[in-house]
């Protein structure tokens, strides 16, 4: 099947991106010798291995390859994005509740108690248009 022979010659390859002294980031291509290069940013890095990369083992296979980061930063820095990481989720459920609540509370003052867009705005803080969005399911 063609799927199957693409993901037998689909390779995934681990790059570790590590900063030097002159705050450059070197990215390695692990497994396979001689492959690094280096960026200002990871981005850039990122290109720059992927242009080795593809030197090393050929450009069809390069294009065909999966990269995947592995950036190494200090302990209280992965410690930081893991907070934020959490922070983040925690933000996200929160909106999601918040627009399930004010979907609700739309429909309520404008469908049951048969208020104006206008008054359900005042009451809400929302625009008279957010309401209409609300009430609606947009």
């Amino acid at each position: 099947m063609p799927w199957e022979r693409l993901a037998e010659e689909m390779k995934q390859y681990t790059v570790k991106f590590e900063r030097d002294e002159d705050s450059w980031w070197v990215a390695s291509v692990r497994g396979v010798e001689g492959v690094h290069s280096q960026g200002r940013s990871i981005d850039e890095a990122r290109r720059r291995v992927h242009e080795a990369l593809a030197l090393a083992i050929g450009d069809a296979a390069a294009a065909r390859a999966e990269l995947v980061d592995d950036i190494r930063l200090p302990k209280t820095v992965r410690y930081a994005l893991a907070q934020l990481k959490r922070a983040r989720a925690a933000e996200e459920s929160a909106s999601a509740k918040a627009r399930e609540v004010a979907a609700a509370v739309a429909v309520k003052l404008t469908k049951e108690l048969h208020l104006s867009r206008r008054d359900a705005a005042e009451l809400t803080g929302y625009s008279f248009q957010r309401i209409q969005q609300l009430a609606h399911g947009s």
